[in-house]
């Protein structure tokens, strides 16, 4: 069958660098076309010239059959070919519906008409989506539900879809592969980039490997393991994604009695000690990152106590919260984790200047250059030099300067919120060492993911959230992502009782 579109020795230089060499890809009408590999490999080069964004150096493209060149978006877009980006592109100070029709946008405008197209279109994602709301009020779940919402208000023949769940819920997550399955019926072709592996072998009916820019291979989700996917990405072999924690328990570090802030927050009791790893779980809008906030000073309380190493903690402001030693690293990262247009030896040390100043408070240069050397290192930060700008850098690093921050900020609590949304199979790994290595310095490490099998093989103990409260606690010996799932439902009343500790159990 002729695809739908055809790369054929596709090459994209930027100064004197490959980004992409000499690659041949091909996407079907009504087929699902993976494109997996660490970030870096040449997947968002290799979309921007799907979309228009990018004109290849080298190589021709033929959709349906005729040679053409994108000079431009705009002709991608006249080919029926939409582009939904991670970082999203939305107007924040216009409604959902016009962000849905944008550009599409007739001179006289019927706003009711409008708007029940918008809604419709968002509810054949599953989703109910206020369509005169403003964009800017609107979560990063519902922001990539509204771009997808988008793509489909036109003639859509390929969907170019880049980690379109990486701000979902599982189970929004599998609404969207439904969404992906009922297109591809309808005879639309995707490209499906992402990193969630297990998204991969359930939605594609082909996959593709960059590496470095070049195409490894192009196989069948049933003819290769997921181990042997990995390999092919990262050139290695991964005997172990989740590394083995050496951590001895120590005294109770983190104390939380009754935390409450409206109905986002309530009744919330728990504990964490020293060298434990805890994950905070449940559905998005459960609570979770709001508990994160309240316990780093961000928001503030109506009721409830924290205790930080026995002693009661009254942090008004993230920088209290940091001097009495406590770190947080946040679910954006770009946007609240890091000055991106500052190099990384500024935001390594940002959270802990003193350590590198004089007795006068001028920045001493050569102790701070020293401290964040020994960083890069020992994170194994990859960057041109201490001096890059941390926007240069690919999403697992910039995660990592982040969380050299905190190590270099050594504080006794650390929250890290979706630590490895984002980023490559590789650099999880690399992630999921440092939070065994501050769990071996004695740290206590609360981790919040979307990620049940991240929860799960990370962490000592889970406690799942649901509508503001802590609605149980899974040990090792329970963990399942149907358990998780349950008790941030509840709907199985009796199971969700059974695992559910009451709150002396849980801060004991």
């Amino acid at each position: 069958m002729l695809p739908f579109i055809a790369l054929a020795g596709i090459s994209k230089r930027f100064g004197g660098v490959h980004a992409i060499e000499g690659i041949d890809f091909d996407v079907r009408a009504g087929e699902v076309h993976a494109l997996v590999g660490e970030n870096g490999a040449g997947k968002s080069t290799l979309m921007r010239v799907i979309g228009g964004g990018h004109q290849a150096d080298a190589g021709t493209i033929k959709v349906e059959g005729r040679e053409i060149t994108f000079r431009n978006p705009h002709a991608s877009l006249a080919e029926g070919i939409a582009v939904i980006h991670q970082e999203t592109a939305l107007a924040p100070t216009l409604s959902v519906a016009e962000n849905v029709f944008l550009g599409a946008m007739p001179a006289v405008i019927d706003w009711r008409a409008l708007r029940a197209k918008a809604r419709a279109l968002i509810e054949s994602l599953g989703f109910e989506i206020d369509p005169a709301a403003l964009v800017e009020t609107m979560s990063a779940a519902q922001c990539q539900v509204i771009e997808i919402a988008k793509a489909l208000s036109g003639t859509l023949k390929l969907l170019v879809l880049d980690e379109p769940t990486a701000a979902l819920a599982p189970s929004d997550a599998n609404r969207l592969l439904d969404i992906v399955r009922d297109l591809r019926a309808r005879g639309v072709g995707i490209v499906y980039i992402s990193h969630r592996l297990e998204e991969v072998f359930a939605i594609a009916d082909r996959i593709t490997v960059l590496k470095d820019g070049k195409r490894v291979d192009t196989v069948a989700p049933g003819d290769i393991t997921r181990d042997e996917l990995i390999r092919k990405m990262v050139g290695r072999p991964l005997s172990v994604l989740f590394p083995e924690r050496h951590a001895a328990l120590g005294a109770d570090v983190l104390k939380v009695e009754g935390l409450t802030r409206g109905r986002a927050v309530q009744d919330v009791s728990f504990s964490l000690r020293a060298g434990e790893v805890v994950g905070l779980g449940g559905l998005i809008g459960s609570g979770r990152t709001e508990v994160a906030r309240l316990i780093f000073g961000a928001d503030q309380r109506d009721a409830g106590r924290i205790e930080l190493k026995s002693k009661t903690l009254n942090a008004r402001s993230p920088m209290a919260a940091v001097r009495a030693g406590i770190g947080f690293v946040p679910e954006d990262r770009k946007g609240q984790g890091a000055v991106l247009a500052m190099p990384i030896r500024i935001n390594a040390t940002l959270a802990s200047l003193d350590s590198v100043s004089g007795p006068f408070g001028w920045l001493a240069f050569r102790r701070e250059r020293a401290s964040v050397a020994k960083l890069m290192e020992s994170l194994r930060i990859k960057a041109r030099s201490m001096d890059a700008d941390v926007s240069t850098l690919s999403g697992g690093n910039q995660q990592k300067v982040v969380l050299a921050k905190w190590f270099h900020a050594d504080g006794d609590l650390i929250i890290l919120d979706e630590p490895t949304r984002g980023v490559d199979v590789g650099a999880k790994v690399e992630i999921y060492t440092l939070v065994n290595q501050l769990a071996e310095r004695g740290k206590a490490v609360l981790v919040i993911s979307s990620d049940h099998q991240e929860l799960m093989d990370l962490c000592d103990r889970i406690l799942v959230m649901g509508e503001g409260r802590i609605r149980g606690q899974l040990n090792p010996d329970d963990y399942s992502e149907e358990r998780i799932l349950a008790l941030s439902l509840q709907r199985e009343a009796g199971e969700a009782t059974s695992l559910t500790h009451t709150h002396a159990e849980m801060t004991s």
